[in-house]
């Protein structure tokens, strides 16, 4: 009986391992998706692919703004690699929900050493869309 729940046990792991692997899959191609946008200039697309607790923090002129003030000196991306990846409940100042923190070491043109963070969220639709972005 035990070995029976402990195989049981196992298998339910396994699926929600598979299910939170499946997820970060499906982040971080919004992520990437997000900042192909970013990295081509467009950043009122960017805004507009975002989550809509992104939108509703920024305007779109505002965003526009910040990126052209913030990423445009940086110049293009030279390399971009994912540094980490963290799923978690509950972020500092957002609502709970899913999300995944990923931070990528990312060398510009003109910084040679950057931490981008972009943290995608899970909306009701079940669509993964970008919520936050930052660069140190």
């Amino acid at each position: 009986m035990r070995a029976g729940m402990l195989l049981a046990g196992l298998m339910l792991s396994g699926a929600v391992f598979a299910q939170d692997a499946a997820s970060g899959d499906s982040a971080k191609t919004a992520a990437s998706e997000w900042l192909a946008l970013t990295d081509a200039g467009n950043y009122g697309a960017s805004w507009d692919k975002a989550a809509t607790i992104f939108q509703g923090a920024i305007s779109k002129p505002g965003w526009e703004q910040a990126l052209r003030n913030v990423r445009h000196p940086l110049g293009a991306v030279k390399t971009r690699r994912l540094a980490s990846a963290q799923f978690t409940h509950d972020l500092p100042g957002a609502p709970a929900g899913d999300y995944f923190v990923l931070q990528f070491a990312t060398q510009f043109e003109n910084k040679s050493s950057a931490v981008e963070t972009v943290t995608p969220m899970k909306g009701a639709d079940g669509n993964w869309r970008v919520s936050g972005y930052f660069i140190k």
